[in-house]
This record gives C-alpha cells, structure tokens and sequence, in this order.
C-alpha cells in the first residue's frame, strides 16, 4: 500500500496528506484488487496503526456493500477466512482492538451475513461460535456482530428499499429456524458465567437479548431461567440499568393480553418482593431513570391489554387487568413527584394513560378521586422552577425543563378532562393562598401559581376565550382569580419569570376586562411602566411589546378613555435610533413594529373625528419621514461600507414602520374614513426616492417593496401613478432575489388592478422578462447548490408572473409584445412544462398553456405552438 499516503489517516496529519489519504481510499475502492491487499494486512496483523486497520476494514465494507456479486467464489471465501482469522487472533493478542475497529469489524460481518447466510454460510453464528466459545475477547466480537446484524434487520432508524425489507424478514424467519434457540442458550450461557465477573459483557449481553426480544419467539426469553437472571441482576449495582432496559423489551413485546397481565404482574411480584417498589430520594438517579422507563412500560402495557379485553367484551378479565392498574398508581405516584425530572418524565406516559382510563369509566371510586387528586398535586409541584433554572442564559437544561413543562401540561390538559371542577377548585385554592402573601413567597411559587391559572384557559376550553359567562361555577372562579392577579400588585415582583407570566396571562384572559373594564387603567399602567416596557429585562421590553400590542388590539373600543395618554407615553419608544447617536434604545427595531402598529390601532379605532384622527397620524408618521430625507442625504455622502449598512438598516426601519401602522387598515375604505390617504401618499413620495440611491440596494429595495405591497391594499388606485417609475428603478441592476421579490408586488397589481394596468404591464413586460433571461443565463459552478435553488426558485416566480396575467384575462399583454417575443415566451413555457425536472414549475406552465387556449383559442394557439416547435 502507499505508505506515504496511509499517514494522512493520523488525525493529527496536515490537510495535505489527508487529502491524500482521502483520495488513496477513493482510488482503492474502485480498484479490482486493492481490497486483498487489505485482507492480507488484517489477516497477518501487518500493521499496527489503529486508523490503517480501521481503513482496511472500511475497504473492505465497501467491497461487500456494493461490489461482493463481482468476486469469484475463491475471492469470497478469501473474505470469509480473512474475518474469521482476524477474530481467532483476537483472542491471542496481547491487547484488545480500539473499540472503533472492533464496531467496525462487525459491521462488515453483519453485512457479510446478510449477503451469504441464505445462499453460502449458513453456519455463520456457529462458526463464529466455535472460535470465541467463552473467551471473553471473542464473546465481546460475537455480541458486537449480533448487535450489527439486529441494526442491519430491524433498525427503524434505516430506510430499507421493499426489496431489503422482504431480504430481512426472510433473514429474520430462517433464523427463527435454524439458530436462535442456539443464540438464546449462548445469551444464557455468557450470563451465567460472567454475571460476577466481568460486568461490561454482562451487560453487552444484556443490550442483545434486549434488542432480538421484539422479534424472535418470547418463551425461549420469558422463562423462569432467564428472568431470574435478570432479577438477579436487578440488585447488582453495574448490572441494573442494563436489566432494566432488557426487562422493558420483555414487557413491550407483543402478545395475547391476559398473557402480558400475567406477565407484568408476575414480574412486579418479585420487584416488589427485592424492595424495588419503594423509591428513595437518594437512590442513583440512573437507575431511577431507567427503572421509571421499566415501571411505564409495564403500566403502559397493562393499560393496552385492558383496551383490548374491553374491546373484546371479556369484562371479568378487564376488571382483573384494572385492579393490576391501580395497584401500581402509588409506585407511579413515588416516580412522578421524584425530584429529578429525567425520572419523573419518563413515567408520564402511564400517567396519561391511566387518566383516560379513568376518563372513560362512568364513575369513579374513592381511591380513583383520590389518585386524580394526587396525580394533580403533583403536577403542580413539578411544574415549579428549580434554584438553577437560568432564565437569564437559558441552555441545555433549561431547554430540557421547557419540553418536561409540555409534558405536564399535557397531563393537566387530561386531569381536566376527568374532573374539571377538582382542577378549578385545586388551581384556585393554590392561586389564592400564594397571591395572599407573594411579597414573602418565593419566586418560583408565584410563577406557577399564576402559570397554573394561565393553564387553565387551555385546560377548560370555550369558544372565543369566553370563559366568563357560561358556566356560573367556573366563570365566577375564573373572574375571582383574574381580580386577585391584577388587584394584588403581584406584577411589581421582582422577577422576570413572574413579570412574564403576569403578562401573559393578561393578554389570555382579555375577555376579563369586558367584565370588569375599571382594571384596565391599573394593567396599562403595567405594560408602560418599569414593570413592562420600561423592564430592565430586555426579554421582559420584547415580550411585552408583542403582548401589549394584543392587549390593546383585543380591548379595542374599551380603550377610548386612555388613547391619547398611552401614545404619549410611548412617543419616546417609537424614535428612530440612528447609527451616529450612541443611544442604545429600550426597544429593537423588531419589538418598535410592534410598538408602531399597536398606535396605529389605537388611533383607527378610537371614536375621534376623521380630522382628529389624520392629525394623530400625521403626528404618527411625520417624524419617521423628516428623518428618513436626513438618512437618506447621509447614505449617498456615506464612504465607510459599515457606515452604509447602518444607515441602510435604519431607513429601512422607518420605512417597516409606516407599514406596520397601516396593519390597523383592512382597505382603502378605512383609510378614506379616517382621512389617512394624504399622509400614507406624503411617505410614499418620501420614500420612493431611496431606489435610485446606489448604495444598499438591496435593503433599501426590500423595505420600500414591502411599503408597497401595504399602500396596494390601502390606497388602492391611487398608488398606481408611483408603479411605473417605481418598477423601472427596482429593475435595473438587479439579482435573482431582487427579481423573486419583485415579482409578487407585480403579481399583485395584475391581480388587483387586471385591465386598469394592462398599459403598464405591456410596457414593462419584456424589460421584466429580459431581466430575468438574462439572471437566468449567468454561468454558475457546476455544484453550486445555493446558485441552482435561486434559479429554480426565479424560473417558478416568472411562470407564477405569467400565470397571473394570463388568469387575470390578460393575453393581450403577452400578444402585443411582437410575434418573435410571443415565441420565447410560449417557448419557454413549453420547455417548463417538459424539460425542467421540477414539478411545481410544470403544474403553473400547464395551468398557462390551458388558459392560453382558452382565451386564444385552439387555432391561434396551435398555430404559435408550430411556430415555436417548426420555425
């Protein structure tokens, strides 16, 4: 072999020689007999680097995965042998492999086995056997290799084509045959001899018994020998997680269901009998995890044998099966409330199951109210923050208690199903007594005391959030709570966690302060002040000013009285802040929008006059435009490219933000209503001129394309006469994403407007078509991915431009262009239809052809077709 390249493997080598290396192994795997070599130097141990026995074995894979029919039967018995003396000399050397080769090493025997157990090495597990026997080096390789056989046959990870799966169930069914009680009594066999001894084969072991559990037949594993040997294990210390693993195969296996009752209970007996069933705080949490998983498994499985006896009309077995249920509540109860949410998580499944048993039953008993009860206590308590939690860098660990959080809430969503009126008067009592006394609670108990409450609109679902009316019950608790958390001046705690959730909770019950409007002031005051919009949290400014923008939406006319007093108090969260000034903001320009719309809103919907109201708006929208002339003057004097961009940005705010006021219009009626189409007119004029600035294009374009996406739906017609020069500006100089984004806003007036701009789109459409022909027609690097997605995605835009005008009844635009321009385009779309392997791209051409036909007629389009075909 090529020595020097061979040390590019080292993964301390220079790029150079791993470039090297990396190009051998290619040159290798298309080479006819490169791969003996690599059977010579494993067979006699030629060399002693890790990474060139690794390498040979990856040559090696890949001759049986893709080139093994092309071999002589000599050269496949070569392969065979190669392995065979490679394991014998396994047990003799005087280390073990790395375990990087060893998995490898088997994944090229499990691929070897599914390439010859049928046809030429049916022996393959005996005579791996009659090498390793008991050698614990050899044990290690066997399990090793079965493992690799279990992931080439069953693993669900791996996609099988049809005819891989019909070759592996076949697999599967031979050796159910003809060797897996073997393979069971081998499994046995290493158990009993290295159980004391040498734990990590133990539980190698362990791992495959667990993995051929689900498919081969039960009995040989679900017998009195092989299960006291678990059991066993489940008192050693470095053998119980992996037991407990096995055991959870065991119980998840299909079967007849009063067989897997009598399985679960009699499994349970003994684990009771061990003492295992009582669980302590300070017990090693790994196991406790994985014994959780065992016990969920076990619940799980009697719950689904309990559903089909019911199925099943054997009512006397059910009733059997439910009592096996219920005498495992308490022990699901010691897991669920355990502090180390891992272990608590991974009984939840049972949990649920068991509610919607419950849930189904016409009555329950007194143990049953009281396991609910239990069940809904210890969700609450779970549902609490620890001391850790940091909420100011939320990582890995918090991300993990986020989704447990989810986990929990679908419990409540399930307790509230089989008793809603226990849930109602358990959230309450816990609300009441904390909000009673928060100044000296603890942060983590107000949260959830108020999350409890926010849970609840979801746990007891209305239509239209209207929980208070209805049910007198419920709407008077609900109203109760809702007084207590904005009367207590629990949203003045000092915590971001509880801040948030105040909020929140405010915006989801908004239907509250219909009830009771004298509130509203005081949860204003709230979202304005230090404890909202003012937080020192930044997260706590950004929430709050998408919730605030909620608040005052769902409020709408109920906010009259305070109009003018909240846009004062938030003009100085609206600047603009440019990039020379220095000033870091409250607000990013993100959470501004928000900011923004919620004034316009407020400003539409009041019940001020139309000239009250465009006085507002003007007020509104002036600075944003006097500021934008200033940038602008500044952007095309701008030398520094960071300087650009920064200025770029900050047009480009003000810019989203006079359309983010326009979001409280629905149309052009509204507009002319509240005497608004003269200051949105004034912005448009101000800001058209920003495309013909060199600089930024890009920004700019986008901001002022976005701007006139809004004024089309809000002006209507009167923004028609800025579209032609507007179009011809954003059309020169432009790039496949400038393109993409421009042919929506076109699309759009098509759509809107249809014969009212036909003048303008016959104009305008060969210089939009060359444009895009000639983005089309750039060279790109043959594998430039991201160049070939802009194109495919530019292609679809001017098809979709087409569609739009010919569904818009519109042919006359594509008629009038000249006979040899109709062609190209007809061409083009033909070709799309045809050549082009995209079908989103061929439905649109189709959809174009068809109504070409329709509005032309068969004869003319028959006739331009000829035309394009036989020129």
């Amino acid at each position: 072999m090529d020595e020097q390249a061979l040390l590019g493997l080292n993964p301390n080598a220079d790029a150079d020689f791993r470039q090297r290396a990396l190009a051998y192994f290619e040159q290798l795997k298309i080479s006819q007999d490169a791969w003996q070599v690599c059977a010579e130097a494993l067979a006699q141990s030629i060399y002693s680097d890790d990474h060139i026995k690794f390498f040979c074995f990856q040559v090696l894979e890949h001759q049986v995965k893709f080139k093994y029919s092309e071999l002589t039967e000599v050269q496949q018995q070569l392969i065979r042998e190669t392995l065979i003396t490679w394991l014998q000399a396994q047990m003799l050397n005087p280390q073990p492999e790395k375990t990087f080769i060893r998995n490898k090493a088997a994944q090229v025997f499990a691929l070897l086995f599914v390439t010859e157990y049928l046809t030429k090495w049916p022996k393959f597990f005996f005579d791996i056997l009659s090498v390793v026997d008991l050698n614990p080096r050899g044990v290690d390789m066997y399990l090793r290799i079965l493992m690799a056989v279990d992931a080439e046959l069953v693993d669900r990870d791996v996609v099988h084509t049809s005819e891989e799966a019909r070759r592996n169930t076949l697999l599967k069914d031979t050796m159910r045959e003809q060797c897996i009680p073997s393979l069971v009594e081998s499994w046995y066999q290493i158990l009993q001899n290295y159980q004391y001894n040498n734990s990590e084969l133990t539980c190698q072991c362990l791992e495959v018994v667990g993995a051929y559990v689900s498919w081969i037949d039960l009995s040989l594993i679900a017998n009195e020998r092989f299960i006291n040997i678990l059991l066993g294990h489940m008192s050693v210390e470095v053998l119980r997680e992996e037991a407990c693993d096995c055991l959870f195969e065991i119980v998840n296996k299909g079967m007849d269901p009063i067989d897997k009752t009598k399985l679960v209970e009699s499994l349970c007996q003994v684990l009771q009998s061990a003492g295992l069933f009582s669980i302590d705080q300070e017990d090693d949490v790994d196991f406790l995890a994985r014994f959780s998983k065992l016990v969920n498994g076990m619940g799980q499985a009697l719950i689904a044998s309990w559903t089909k006896l019911i199925k099943n009309g054997d009512m006397k077995s059910a009733q059997d099966t439910l009592q096996a249920i219920e005498a495992k509540v308490a022990l699901m109860l010691q897991l669920l409330i355990h502090e180390d949410d891992d272990i608590s998580s991974n009984i939840i499944g049972f949990c649920y199951d068991y509610l919607h048993i419950l849930k189904q039953l016409s009555a329950l008993s007194d143990q049953q109210k009281a396991n609910v009860e239990a069940i809904m206590l210890a969700v609450m308590k779970k549902l609490t923050y620890d001391e850790e939690y940091n909420f100011e860098n939320e990582g890995e660990d918090e991300a993990m208690f986020v989704e447990y959080r989810k986990q929990l809430k679908l419990l409540l969503d399930r307790l509230a199903q089989v008793s809603p009126e226990l849930l109602l008067a358990s959230v309450r009592r816990v609300f009441n007594t904390t909000l009673q006394n928060w100044q000296t609670t603890r942060f983590m108990e107000v949260e959830v005391a108020i999350r409890l409450l926010y849970m609840l609109a979801e746990a007891l679902p209305v239509s239209h959030g209207a929980h208070f009316s209805g049910d007198v019950t419920k709407a008077t608790a609900l109203q109760d709570m809702m007084r207590t958390l904005v009367t207590s001046g629990v949203s003045a705690y000092q915590h971001t966690s509880v801040t948030l959730e105040f909020f929140e909770t405010v915006v989801r019950y908004e239907k509250f302060f219909a009830v009771e409007p004298q509130h509203i002031p005081t949860v204003l005051m709230a979202f304005l002040d230090h404890r909202g919009l003012r937080h020192t949290s930044p997260k706590v400014r950004s929430r709050t000013a998408y919730l605030f923008s909620r608040f005052v939406k769902s409020l709408n006319k109920q906010m009259n009285p305070f109009i003018e007093d909240v846009l004062n108090r938030i003009q100085d969260l609206m600047e603009l802040s440019p990039p020379e000034n220095g000033y870091q903001a409250l607000l990013s320009s993100d959470d501004q929008l928000f900011i923004y719309e919620t004034a316009g809103v407020l400003i539409v919907n009041s019940e001020y006059s139309a000239e009250r109201k465009q006085v507002l708006m003007r007020n509104l929208l002036t600075p944003l435009m006097e500021k934008f002339k200033v940038l602008l003057e500044k952007l095309v004097m701008a030398q520094d490219e960071d300087r650009q961009m920064a200025l770029a940005d900050c047009l480009n705010h003000a810019v989203g933000f006079a359309s983010r006021t326009s979001k409280a219009f629905s149309n052009k009626q509204t507009v002319k209503q509240c005497g608004c189409s003269e200051v949105y007119l004034d912005c448009l004029q101000t800001f058209l001129p920003a495309l013909s600035c060199p600089l930024q294009k890009e920004v700019l374009r986008s901001g002022v394309r976005t701007f006139l996406h809004r004024m089309i739906i809000c002006l209507e017609e009167e923004v028609l006469p800025f579209i032609p020069s507007a179009s011809e500006h954003m059309l020169k100089d432009c790039e496949a994403k400038d393109l993409q984004e421009f042919i929506p806003l076109i699309n759009q007036i098509t759509a809107k407007f249809k014969t009212q701009v036909s003048p303008f789109l016959q104009q305008m459409f060969m210089p939009l078509l060359h444009a895009i022909f000639e983005v089309l027609l750039l060279p790109a690097e043959e594998n430039d991915q991201s160049a070939a997605l802009e194109k495919q995605m530019l292609r679809r835009s001017y098809f979709a431009f087409l569609q739009t005008v010919t569904g818009s009844g519109m042919s006359e635009v594509i008629a009038n262009q000249g006979a040899e321009n109709v062609e190209r385009v007809l061409f083009t779309v033909i070709q799309g239809a045809v050549d082009y392997p995209d079908p989103i791209a061929q439905k649109t051409c189709f959809i174009i052809l068809s109504k070409l036909v329709e509005l032309w007629g068969k004869n003319v389009f028959l006739e331009f077709l000829s035309i394009c075909y036989y020129p």
